[in-house]
């Protein structure tokens, strides 16, 4: 059993975004995983952002984003009121998009669908700084 574990650093800007990390954790598994099976997991230690994997590039990772505002509108009804106006429904985001993933790793390649791709997703534009730790398991 071998566990190798690396933080990426990102900066995801003022805007609500879907980043694509998939290309990252091919990366991280080249250099670790050595042709072996295993786990990678993924997790984000911040409290306003989540994984998810879903299809990028046909307008997927948009519609995740409207459908969060239709779930999570960007306005005063929210408790938690620090940040920019609606940021409460930002600490809420992990509850429906959660900050892990674990994924399988055969051959020391990800065991995606066709149209798979790990996204970070993160509506908090009051933090444009994020960290993801990739751990490879194998």
């Amino acid at each position: 059993m071998a566990f190798s574990t690396r933080i990426l650093t990102l900066t995801t800007g003022s805007t609500e975004t879907v980043t694509d990390l998939t290309g990252h954790c091919e990366d991280f598994l080249a250099r670790t995983a050595q042709g072996g099976d295993g786990l990678l997991n993924l997790f984000v230690p911040h409290a306003t952002a989540g994984l998810a994997i879903l299809e990028t590039g046909a307008g997927s990772d948009r519609d995740l984003l409207t459908a969060l505002h239709h779930l999570l509108p960007a306005d005063d009804r929210w408790q938690h009121r620090h940040g920019s106006p609606g940021h409460g429904r930002d600490h809420v985001l992990p509850a429906l998009v959660p900050p892990h993933a674990t994924l399988p790793v055969i051959a020391g390649r990800l065991e995606l669908g066709t149209w798979q791709s790990i996204c970070l997703v993160d509506t908090n534009k009051d933090n444009p700084e994020r960290q993801v730790r990739l751990s490879f398991l194998g």
